[in-house]
């Protein structure tokens, strides 16, 4: 995914109240909207590098949106907003090895009263769901870790994708890494075991889970590498 214009380089200085991130913008200290609802363990280290974006929207109170942050391993995508578009764009492209079968892409799509999923996929003889997990988390060399913090949500998301099975549909869960550095893909289950347990049963379900790493710069946010997945 292109971003157009350009990232604007800062240096993180701190977040708070988990929405607000204060960062430098030439010698000037400004308050920019942090769209992550994590913990964002390991990337909130003061002057870190990072890029914003910035709205031309007059009715926002924020004009500016973390974006990036370099964790002095890779740059890391944090605006989860994102996500969905990144892996939406790769759909469309056929990067996705696992699901190039599928021809048509709907988005956010209900499933019950109270569960959508991100995407429903469908080609001529199958349906499928799949839902998308941003993941930042690396607290080992060339790993990649879900979640950063508990999730119930996310657990949620997983009965309902097994559900989703008995019901005669395919079942997908995509680990979208937004970082360069990464070659193995794993659960952490020190910060939440219920989901590590939930995702153990789900995939002897019949849950696919497959992983992506992504090229992250001020200038592209894209889908890049399949990861290994240890579960």
């Amino acid at each position: 995914m292109k971003i157009i214009p350009s990232l604007i380089y800062v240096k993180f200085v701190k977040r708070y109240k988990r929405f607000f991130a204060d960062v430098i913008l030439k010698k000037k200290k400004i308050t920019a909207h942090c769209p992550n609802s994590g913990s964002m363990l390991g990337l909130l280290n003061e002057y870190n590098d990072a890029w914003i974006s910035k709205s031309d929207n007059p009715n926002r109170k924020l004009k500016f949106t973390l974006e990036i942050i370099n964790d002095k391993k890779s740059n890391v995508g944090v605006n989860t907003h994102r996500a969905n578009r990144i892996v939406e764009e790769a759909l469309q492209n056929k990067k996705i090895v696992e699901l190039k079968k599928f021809t048509s892409i709907k988005r956010e799509v209900k499933f019950s009263k109270e569960t959508r999923f991100d995407f429903m996929l469908e080609n001529k003889s199958n349906k499928a769901f799949l839902e998308v997990k941003n993941v930042t988390l690396s607290r080992e060399k060339e790993t990649s870790e879900f979640p950063d913090a508990v999730t119930v949500r996310g657990k949620k998301h997983l009965v309902h994708l097994q559900e989703a099975i008995g019901k005669g549909y395919e079942s997908y869960l995509l680990f979208l890494i937004q970082r360069e550095d990464i070659k193995i893909m794993k659960i952490a289950d020190d910060i939440d075991l219920n989901y590590y347990n939930e995702i153990k049963k789900a995939k002897k379900f019949g849950v696919k889970i497959i992983a992506y790493s992504c090229k992250v710069n001020e200038n592209e946010i894209s889908i890049s590498n399949k990861i290994k997945v240890k579960i």
